[in-house]
C-alpha cells in the first residue's frame, strides 16, 4: 500500500454545503435524527459523498457536505424514502430553515488511512 493521496478529479459532480440551525439545545436530537437517515443511504447510490460536521464555535449547529453523482442523483436523493422521513423528523428541530449552498466539486484528495478498513465505521 502506498502512502500516496489517491486523487481523483469529480467531472459532472454537484455538491451541497447544508447549513442545519438546531433550536436551543436541540443539536443531539438533530445528529440523531440525520444519523438515522445516514445510516440508510445505501438506498441512494448516486449520493457518492455524505459527510455531517459539528460546528465547533456554535453548540446548535450541524453542517453536511453533500456529493452526487450528477442532476439526477441529486434528484433521486430527493425522492428516496429516507430523505422524505428526514424532511419530517427534522423540521423541528430546526431553529430556521436550513441554508444551502451548491457547488461543483472539481477533486479530491483522500489519505489511504481513510479509505482503510480498520478507519472506517
Amino acid at each position: 500500500m502506498t502512502d500516496e493521496p489517491t486523487q481523483a478529479l469529480l467531472p459532472g459532480r454537484m455538491g451541497l454545503l447544508v447549513r442545519l440551525q438546531a433550536q436551543p439545545g436541540q443539536r443531539a436530537a438533530l445528529l440523531d435524527v440525520v444519523n438515522r437517515y445516514t445510516d440508510g443511504l445505501a438506498e441512494e447510490p448516486g449520493t457518492e459523498v455524505f459527510i455531517v460536521h459539528l460546528d465547533p464555535d456554535d453548540d446548535d449547529i450541524v453542517w453536511l457536505y453533500e456529493i452526487f453523482r450528477d442532476e439526477n442523483a441529486q434528484a433521486d436523493h430527493r425522492a428516496a424514502e429516507g430523505f422524505a422521513t428526514l424532511m419530517t423528523e427534522m423540521p423541528d428541530l430546526l431553529a430556521s430553515p436550513p441554508g444551502v449552498l451548491r457547488m461543483d466539486p472539481l477533486r479530491v484528495s483522500m489519505q489511504q488511512e481513510v479509505l482503510n478498513e480498520d478507519w472506517a465505521l
